[in-house]
């Protein structure tokens, strides 16, 4: 491995030739493209690699490959190196940000380093001042140096130091409330630097929601990322009080009122993020548990395409969308991704000659031209007044945020028989039993069948990460369930990929989400099982339709094509958790149940 001596002689013998006469020099670009990157350079104030690639004038890879071989040293690829915290850790964020540096891992003669820019000499002389020992320099690729180090770098420390400052401030007492709200608009106090730092981390990895969960020795703050939970642990109780009466204070909440729960909600920035908190408080044994969902309002809304439905079911649910009246069902659980399904059906609807409402608990998403109506029971703003009163503003298009009651069904059915399409959601396993949970809801069979135009039901799964993704074998277990699912039409022998964890993936295997989707569109004989409340007729139709494919066959079609992994569409599709006893045993009730069906 070269040092950076090395580096800097030979910059040294060639100082005088630039990055663009390299390249023209080797060949690696012509006259024409290099005039064009440095007009890019100068008008964009960027580096002139990077105007380079912008232009089309070489690869990315390609540059840094080439650079590396001119410096002779080596050129490596981040995804494949397992970091170790505490080694990155011995290079400040700041100074790891400032100097486009990441420590790699230690040597026996110092520590590798991989640089964006190996040939800025103050970085050497930085880096060798602030880490103390002799540095190895390998060149990175610098989008990959910045993402990861967005990964390396998260507040676990922050937080750690964070909460032992409020833990010695608050000391062996009881919180002093007005002491705490005299304080409150104090930046400095340590509470709002543990939750500024706590927000950031969240906004960090993309986190849905943060868990407070107080313990009798300790306080469990957990992140959802991808629909899974990530552990933090922190030292003290006390904490956990600090950190709820300051979220009561910001979320307008009773500070005195421990023993009932309360929910409200507040609106914060994060850097360039925009988020909607919502508050929800419930006591338990050692406190009160604190679950903050974070809405992130300034967000791009997906389109449709790019949501994951699989192109029939996409041209489907386009047509349905464009009908004048009815009503369409997203169902799932919460947590699905129903309401984005929703809103980008809204986003390719929403034109200037069409008048939408929608009424939320809470808004998740801001659209223009759309008017967003906020639930509040507290004043008698519920479902039911709304949309009676939303009835009467000349609407096109009403979007209800979820079917919770009888009045809330009945009012939505008979708007979208009299000429509204009305969109909402529904909680329910798959698209055949919601015609049955809203009957159970006291709506009456003529009215679904005659306003109901289609159902979709979705589930979230996690993609595999692209940077760690390898073939694998399956189980015993995985085989048999797999046997009780595939139908004839497909492989008898596909190919299945897992993440084998990288820095990427917080080590998970896993990156991102994507939805799997079935639809059931209403015909003839649908309707009238429906209209004769005949579940069993509605069921042995609904399965016999050639557009109606299960939710497993989609999560198949994405494990097949490599999206997510097998064991990923077992613990969504068929509620397993991987372990291979369990598996084995589910994977024998599904093989009994697809033989008695």
């Amino acid at each position: 491995m070269s040092k950076p001596s090395a580096v800097i002689s030979k910059m040294s013998r060639r100082k005088k030739l630039r990055l663009g006469e390299l390249l023209l020099e080797a060949g690696a670009i012509t006259q024409d493209q290099l005039q064009q990157a440095l007009t890019l350079q100068k008008q964009s104030g960027h580096k002139l690699g990077r105007a380079l690639t912008e232009v089309g004038a070489i690869e990315e890879n390609e540059l840094y490959k080439f650079l590396a071989k001119r410096l002779e040293i080596d050129y490596l690829d981040l995804s494949s190196i397992r970091l170790q915290t505490e080694t990155v850790m011995l290079l400040p964020e700041v100074q790891a940000r400032r100097l486009r540096a990441l420590v790699l891992k230690q040597e026996r003669d110092g520590l590798l380093v991989g640089m964006a820019d190996p040939t800025d000499i103050f970085a050497h002389d930085e880096l060798n001042r602030l880490l103390g020992t002799t540095v190895n320099i390998a060149l990175v690729n610098e989008s990959e140096l910045l993402r990861t180090i967005d990964i390396m770098y998260r507040r676990t420390d922050e937080i750690n130091a964070l909460a032992a400052e409020v833990k010695e401030d608050l000391g062996e007492a009881r919180i002093d409330i007005d002491e705490l709200t005299a304080e409150e608009d104090s930046a400095e106090a340590p509470v709002i630097k543990l939750l500024q730092s706590m927000f950031r981390d969240a906004v960090q990895v993309s986190a849905s929601d943060i868990h407070i969960e107080p313990d009798e020795f300790v306080l469990r703050i957990r992140q959802r990322v991808d629909g899974v939970l990530q552990e933090h642990v922190i030292d003290g109780r006390g904490v956990a009080s600090a950190l709820v009466t300051r979220l009561k204070l910001m979320s307008g909440l009773d500070i005195s009122e421990k023993r009932l729960p309360q929910d409200g909600r507040f609106s914060i920035r994060v850097h360039e993020t925009t988020l909607d908190i919502r508050v929800s408080t419930l006591p338990v044994q050692f406190g009160e548990s604190v679950v903050l969902r974070l809405l992130d309002h300034s967000a791009n809304l997906l389109s449709l395409e790019k949501l994951g439905m699989p192109e029939d079911v996409l041209e489907r649910f386009y047509r349905m969308i464009e009908r004048p009246s009815g009503m369409i069902l997203v169902t799932g659980p919460t947590g699905s991704g129903k309401t984005t399904t929703l809103y980008s059906a809204l986003n390719y609807v929403n034109k200037p000659a069409t008048k939408i409402i929608t009424v939320e608990d809470p808004v998740e998403y801001r659209l223009e031209r759309v008017n967003q109506v906020q639930v509040h029971a507290r004043i008698g703003l519920d479902f039911g007044r709304v949309l009676r009163t939303a009835l009467r503003q000349d609407p096109d298009i009403i979007l209800v945020g979820e079917m919770r009651d009888r009045e809330t069904v009945d009012i939505g059915l008979r708007a979208a028989m009299t000429g509204h399409l009305v969109f909402s959601t529904l909680h329910t396993v798959n698209a055949m039993a919601t015609a049955s949970r809203l009957l159970d809801m006291g709506a009456p069979g003529y009215l679904i069948g005659a306003a109901l135009q289609g159902i979709v039901a979705q589930r979230l799964v996690r993609r595999v990460c692209e940077s760690c993704a390898e073939p694998i074998e399956l189980s015993p277990g995985q085989s048999a369930w797999l046997k009780a699912q595939v139908r004839a039409k497909r492989s008898a022998k596909p190919e299945f990929q897992r993440g084998r964890g990288c820095n990427y993936c917080q080590l998970t295997g896993y990156r991102g989400r994507i939805g799997v989707y079935e639809m059931l569109e209403m015909d003839n004989g649908l309707t009238d099982a429906l209209r004769r409340e005949d579940l069993g007729e509605f069921a042995s139709l609904a399965g016999k339709k050639r557009s109606y494919v299960p939710l497993v066959n989609c999560a198949l079609d994405y494990a097949v094509a490599g999206i997510t992994s097998l064991e990923e569409v077992i613990r969504v599709a068929g509620g397993l958790d991987g372990d291979d006893e369990t598996v084995v045993e589910a994977a024998a009730a599904a093989t009994g149940a697809a033989t008695d069906g």
